[in-house]
């Protein structure tokens, strides 16, 4: 094919001659998943569900009781969004990564108590040694997980085990000391949360940062290492998932501080009903149990959406745990996992794995397709006979006469 017929051929780039599809692919590991870009059309329809859901529950609210989305009930309303998003956020960048950190619920709870008990000493100090506990746990549980490579949720668990174990020192409900008030800023932190859910999103649909994001996932022996980028990114998302669980435990703690009467409290409790919960709204968001796969505004809505059924249960006299809610977005979430799985994976025949170029190709844009090896090409003429000596006496041209030698009369 010549270069002109190449530049009219979408399927063939005119500047090097090589198939697009190639080109494509080129970024391609093939042992690192299927090649091909994902199909996000499944994550942007059960999207819209989970728009058509929260528009449902906040207009039943609505009408039970106007009282719940005014003035201070909002802002509330708003800070426990945030609350469950980063929990949410963090749950969901784990399980991007398929190494899923089940401490989070623990860790916020444990963040929550010692917020409790030093709020009085202001919100740097307080706040601040927490945090980085958190990442320092964090950063132990991402070198177990990708030293010894191990399944996330295994070590993970084994790390809210020991979380468990400082929250159990505890016998009764803490005390609020401090005065942090995030209601008086609910609108900000919502539109920050609003702003990384959705912006997480759009990056991680970007083909390189899905892949990239998604490497640790397994696709032969779960066993098998991965690589060191792939462990290198898990142990990132690891580290960062369990301090935006501690955030989180900060503003559970500092949103409902109670009066001076019946003053705000947190209970020693497990924590591992808010890791069921975070883990159950990532799912439900459209992320994939897998991993790799997520939507774009999934995380925003389905955090929204069991915020606003929180408040509502309650209006209709339902009473409802942690367990419940969480158990139940769970169930729900795995089917969403299996929809994603199913019709989100690359297109079958789409794209072909990258195949080598070279061979056939004389310049840039210029290539010569080959049916089969040169060294099996059949002759054009047949291979001529070697020819036989010729004696020159015995050459016509040298006879003028007839050979009287050999005559009968001689």
């Amino acid at each position: 094919m010549g270069y002109e017929e190449a530049g009219r051929d979408r399927s063939v780039e005119p500047s090097s001659g090589v198939p697009v599809a190639v080109l494509e692919n080129v970024f391609d590991d093939p042992t690192h998943g299927e090649p091909g870009r994902d199909r996000i059309g499944v994550q942007l329809g059960w999207e819209l569900v989970l728009l058509a859901a929260l528009a449902t529950v906040g207009w039943l609210l609505w009408q039970e009781d106007q009282n719940a989305v005014r003035a201070d009930n909002l802002r509330a309303l708003l800070v426990d969004a945030v609350g469950l998003g980063l929990l949410a956020l963090a749950a969901g960048l784990s399980l991007r990564t398929s190494a899923p950190n089940l401490a989070v619920g623990p860790v916020a709870v444990a963040t929550a108590l010692h917020y409790a008990e030093q709020g009085d000493r202001g919100l740097p100090a307080s706040v601040g040694p927490a945090v980085a506990v958190a990442a320092l746990g964090g950063l132990v549980l991402a070198l177990t997980v990708v030293v010894l490579h191990v399944p996330g949720w295994a070590a993970s668990l084994a790390g809210a085990a020991g979380v468990v174990v400082f929250i159990e020192r505890r016998s009764a409900p803490v005390l609020v000391q401090g005065d942090y008030d995030p209601g008086r800023s609910a609108g900000y932190l919502f539109a920050g949360f609003a702003a990384v859910a959705v912006l997480g999103g759009l990056f991680g649909a970007i083909r390189a940062i899905r892949r990239l994001v998604g490497r640790y996932r397994p696709i032969a022996d779960p066993a098998r290492r991965r690589g060191a980028v792939a462990a290198v990114v898990t142990g990132a998302a690891l580290v960062f998932s369990t301090v935006l669980a501690a955030l989180a435990g900060v503003l559970v703690a500092a949103n409902h501080p109670g009066s001076a009467t019946d003053p705000g409290s947190v209970a020693p409790t497990s924590g591992l009903d808010w890791t069921v919960l975070a883990i159950g709204v990532a799912l439900l968001a459209g992320t994939s149990a897998y991993g790799r796969r997520g939507g774009v505004f999934g995380t925003l809505l389905a955090v929204s959406l069991v915020t606003v059924f929180q408040a509502y249960a309650p209006e209709r006299g339902w009473t409802l745990s942690t367990w419940a809610v969480g158990g139940a977005a769970l169930g729900v979430g795995l089917l969403v996992t299996r929809l994603v799985e199913t019709f989100g994976r690359p297109r079958p025949g789409s794209t072909d794995r990258p195949e080598p170029v070279t061979d056939g190709t004389i310049s840039a844009g210029w290539t010569m397709p080959q049916s089969q090896s040169v060294e099996n090409w059949p002759p054009t003429l047949p291979t001529p006979a070697a020819p036989q000596p010729v004696d020159p006496w015995r050459d016509p041209r040298w006879e003028d006469s007839p050979r009287r030698w050999d005559a009968d009369e001689r």
